[in-house]
């Protein structure tokens, strides 16, 4: 492994260690077993490597709760589809937890960074598509409704991880989750 891949490992250690705030460039190469200068080097700078460890982490973590999903429940499974990503994310929300802490200030850093916020902006596109793909076989070139699907995806996951992170204890569960998309669901099909 060279000093490239290391320093993106020390980083992604750092994130869960340390957060994205408080990692410096000495705990990356510390982490990373590297020089310091090669952060420099192989990334530009310090921000630019904790922003693409945490977006490959954060990408590594769509991934797991999305794909789990698929494996146990059949595409045809519909609510049960949805409700199994569900159960994934709020068991991910304490097994990952440092880095759903981090992906917070990340989020944070990204007003005061034109970079950051494309880098997340970009991430947050693709999980859309993927999102209404992969739990509704909404394809792509639905566009307008896939992108609304997976955008009402994308907003739970922000308020479910934002209360397990502030109130786990009082934050909903899977099938809390599930239930009350069923009853808006209902609600917005008889005013229509």
């Amino acid at each position: 492994m060279g000093h490239r891949e290391q320093l993106m490992a020390g980083a992604k250690r750092c994130l869960e260690e340390r957060g994205f705030a408080r990692t410096t460039s000495r705990d990356i190469a510390a982490a990373a077993n590297a020089p310091l200068g090669t952060i420099n080097y192989h990334y530009g700078s310090k921000e630019r490597l904790l922003n693409a460890a945490l977006l490959e982490s954060l990408d590594e973590w769509s991934e797991k709760v999305r794909s789990g999903s698929a494996e146990t429940v059949p595409a045809s499974g519909g609510g049960a589809r949805v409700e199994s990503m569900w159960a994934r994310i709020i068991e991910s929300e304490t097994t990952d937890r440092p880095l759903l802490v981090a992906s917070a200030e990340a989020l944070a850093q990204a007003e005061r960074s034109a970079e950051v916020r494309q880098q997340l902006a970009e991430a947050f596109e693709r999980s859309r598509t993927a999102l209404a793909a992969e739990l509704h076989g909404i394809q792509d070139a639905e566009g307008e409704v896939a992108r609304a699907v997976g955008s009402v995806h994308m907003a739970l996951i922000a308020g479910l991880t934002q209360q397990w992170l502030v109130d786990p204890e009082r934050a909903p569960s899977a099938r809390e989750v599930a239930t009350g998309l069923r009853r808006i669901a209902q609600a917005l099909e008889s005013d229509a």
